[in-house]
């Protein structure tokens, strides 16, 4: 018996090898760069990459030093899409608010290594028979000016999170909210959605528009981040204050950081503005019957209201994997 066993365990593990071999043998890399080329040209959007078939994109990288490049529109449209479901700035999609400069900094999957810009991400991006990458110049930048970009990718590469294989259908979505002033208290959505998935990233920029001088023109930060799963009526509860949400304690007293989990990537008290990012990847949100995520400019729990929250403006980049 023992024999008979041990032949069995011998033969499936010599399947499963044969099994993997031809799943590595699916796995090919491609990819493209582009450098000092003048694309952008007359406001124009313009194709830096296409690609035909399954796969996943792994990195990219954009490069210039023109003015407003920071606001430069990169655009992925999955899977024949007229409208793209990511549709970024270069910066707020890698976290940075304001236009920030500051480098060099980095982390696995996001970071700025140069100024005026060097901006790079490795997000996994799957799509199931093709992928098409754009950029478009901010109105009011620099008329065709020199950009830089690399971006590859694998064909059949799969995607996990917090460890788990993500069916085959998942795709990446960006939702935004962009220049939205919250009233003190308000409760208002960065995402709400259907059907199932996982939240992967959350970046923020924020700015308290009071300056009386107080600590507290900075309480919008005693905000709790809240997700609502499935439907549900009362939230689950991501942080006990903002700047927790993203890592940070006293309203980022001690100034900007950089982590693989989250990071405070501009900061300036006297204006009352701050931006992060937070990543989920390890720290996985599913659902499977809707999600609703929310901030609130402020907080109030029962009967207390933590201090005196100005009207904050906000501008929001919520990243999903949905299936």
């Amino acid at each position: 018996m023992k024999r008979i066993s041990w032949l069995t365990a011998a033969v499936g593990l010599l399947g499963a090898i044969q099994l993997n071999a031809a799943g590595l043998a699916d796995l090919k890399t491609f990819g493209t760069i582009g450098k000092e080329l003048r694309v952008l040209g007359g406001g124009q959007e313009a194709e830096l990459y296409r690609k035909e078939g399954q796969g996943c994109l792994t990195h990219m990288w954009f490069g210039g030093a023109f003015k407003g490049v920071e606001r430069t529109r990169i655009r992925i449209y999955t899977d024949g899409e007229t409208n793209a479901a990511i549709d970024m700035e270069l910066y707020l999609g890698h976290g940075i608010g304001f236009g920030d400069d500051f480098a060099p900094w980095g982390t696995a999957r996001i970071g700025k290594a140069g100024a005026p810009n060097s901006v790079h991400n490795t997000y996994r991006v799957p799509f199931g028979h093709g992928v098409r990458i754009t950029a478009q110049r901010a109105p009011d930048a620099e008329d065709n000016p020199m950009f830089w970009w690399i971006i590859r990718g694998t064909e059949n590469l799969p995607v996990e999170i917090g460890g788990v294989r993500l069916p085959e259908n998942a795709r990446l979505r960006l939702y935004k909210l962009e220049k939205h002033t919250a009233q003190p208290l308000e409760e208002f959505n960065l995402c709400q959605v259907q059907g199932s998935g996982a939240l992967y990233q959350v970046t923020m920029e924020a700015k308290g528009q009071r300056k009386s001088g107080s600590w507290k023109d900075l309480s919008f930060m005693e905000a709790c981040m809240r997700a609502y799963l499935n439907g549900a009526r009362e939230p689950l509860m991501l942080s006990s204050g903002l700047e927790d949400y993203f890592l940070g304690t006293y309203y980022f007293n001690k100034g900007r950081y950089y982590t693989p989990i989250a990071g405070l990537t501009h900061f300036n008290s006297q204006e009352n503005e701050f931006s992060g990012y937070r990543f989920h990847e390890d720290d996985p949100v599913f659902f499977q019957n809707g999600l609703r995520l929310t901030c609130r400019c402020g907080e109030k729990i029962g009967d207390k209201v933590f201090h005196d929250p100005p009207a904050t403006v906000y501008t929001t980049y919520t990243w999903l994997y949905q299936w």
